[in-house]
């Protein structure tokens, strides 16, 4: 994952944080800077202590991460054109479902408004409709997110929301206190490694050069 996101144009500082030492002597191997974290409720308060950190301040921060390894530069460097237009204090992204995903908890899903603002995320299959099989207006979300440096101060600082517990979702913290989140297109096919079958798909795309 490193190396696919040293790959993308437009990151300057590739920064691996973490509170595992394992992970941060592989990131190290990698060629990474690494920023030994203490615990954090979720990824986006542990990349809020990395900011925090980082001399000079970032004006943009990417968060990628690390359930999704097989991450295209291209997608990133979406993301972060995305953020480059100056309308957005936090932006994601988000993929067609593919064949048996829709039922997936493990797989988030999210509806967006007619402007491409995130309406809702969830590990329901969403929205329900009346037709049979899943509806053409949901998506998969990627695992990743840009910021404006003082919207994730604000964000990390915001009290825990109760979607946010019941769903697990840390990006519904955001929408529970009435922030937007600019939800960026992109045709990037990987997922989400969160199960043993996911990771041995995932190796076997790797071993298969993709």
């Amino acid at each position: 994952m490193v190396e696919r996101a040293r790959a993308a144009r437009g990151i300057d500082v590739l920064v691996v944080a973490t509170d595992d030492q394992r992970i941060a002597a592989a990131a190290r191997a990698a060629g990474a800077e690494v920023f030994v974290t203490g615990p954090a409720e979720t990824g986006t308060d542990r990349v809020a202590m990395a900011a925090r950190a980082m001399l000079p301040r970032p004006t943009m921060v990417v968060n990628l991460q690390g359930d999704e390894p097989l991450i295209e530069p291209a997608a990133v460097e979406a993301l972060i054109h995305a953020m480059d237009e100056g309308t957005s204090e936090m932006a994601t992204m988000a993929r067609p479902l593919v064949d048996g995903e829709w039922e997936r908890p493990e797989v988030v899903k999210v509806v967006t408004d007619r402007h491409g603002n995130a309406l809702y995320f969830s590990r329901a299959p969403i929205p329900a409709r009346r037709e049979a099989g899943p509806s053409p207006l949901a998506r998969a979300h990627v695992g990743m997110y840009a910021y404006t440096p003082a919207f994730l101060e604000r964000f990390a600082a915001l009290e825990p929301g109760r979607l946010e517990r019941e769903e697990r979702l840390e990006q519904l913290r955001a929408l529970e206190h009435g922030f937007r989140i600019r939800v960026v297109d992109t045709t990037y096919s990987g997922f989400g490694v969160d199960t043993e079958q996911d990771l041995e798909r995932a190796r076997a795309m790797v071993a298969a050069g993709r």
